[in-house]
């Protein structure tokens, strides 16, 4: 979507009301509306150092929730990003993890995973070479994670998360033992489900979108379309 004056996590996408006026809305609200709908109290942005405007946008709250912000000094994967976060995150804790140029639904998606150790909300896509395709049992038991395959068993791909902060904190340790470092979440998650790690998946989702590019921007502004009222 680049370039653009702003970051890309503002970019307006759809609407929504204010105080009885319509208003542009930023991409990434809707990740925060699906988290807040799933019971978070805390939000936490992972941000790199020139995208500043995000905290002008959010500042220290939004909703019902407290808002803060982590620094990723430079482009180093998702692991690296979600694990910025660990200092603010307990073990009792539970955390949602989202991609914050997505639109997805059903809009309570996270709020229906169960609180297992380590829960993915799935979406069923066209071409799961370009996603982390999950394949999962009869029981929904993950069974393995395949990154960007281009030969990906299923068409259902994960789009947001749950886990622990216990969980959180075994990932990480496993992500900076020597000779890991994984840019992607699913080859972490299938090294930790090699060694003994559990997780589960629900294919709940109905329609997922990654507004990161023009044709995805186009499809998210169809998507919203065809389902006003919905969130």
């Amino acid at each position: 979507m680049q370039p653009l004056a702003f970051s890309k996590e503002l970019l307006p996408v759809g609407t929504r009301m204010e105080e009885g006026t319509e208003r542009p809305r930023a991409i990434s609200e809707y990740i925060v509306e699906r988290m807040l709908a799933g019971g978070a109290t805390r939000i936490c942005f992972v941000i790199s150092p020139g995208k500043s405007d995000i905290l002008d946008y959010y500042g220290g709250s939004v909703f019902s929730a407290d808002v803060f912000y982590a620094v990723q000094p430079k482009p180093a994967g998702l692991c690296d990003a979600i694990f910025r976060a660990t200092p603010l995150i307990a073990d009792d804790d539970l955390v949602m993890v989202g991609l914050p140029d997505t639109i997805w639904f059903p809009q309570d998606g996270l709020a229906r995973l169960p609180a297992d150790p380590l829960s993915f909300l799935l979406f069923p896509v066209d071409e799961p070479r370009f996603f982390d395709a999950v394949v999962a049992d009869a029981d929904g038991v993950v069974q393995e994670v395949q990154v960007k395959s281009a030969d990906a068993r299923t068409h259902w791909v994960w789009g947001a998360f749950r886990m622990s902060g216990k969980t959180m904190r075994e990932l990480r340790d496993l992500w900076l033992a020597p000779g890991r470092g994984d840019e992607y979440f699913g080859t972490l998650v299938n090294a930790y489900l090699a060694r003994g790690g559990r997780a589960t998946a629900r294919a709940i989702g109905t329609a997922y979108v990654d507004v990161g590019t023009i044709a995805g921007y186009r499809r998210a502004i169809t998507l919203l379309s065809s389902t006003q009222g919905q969130g």
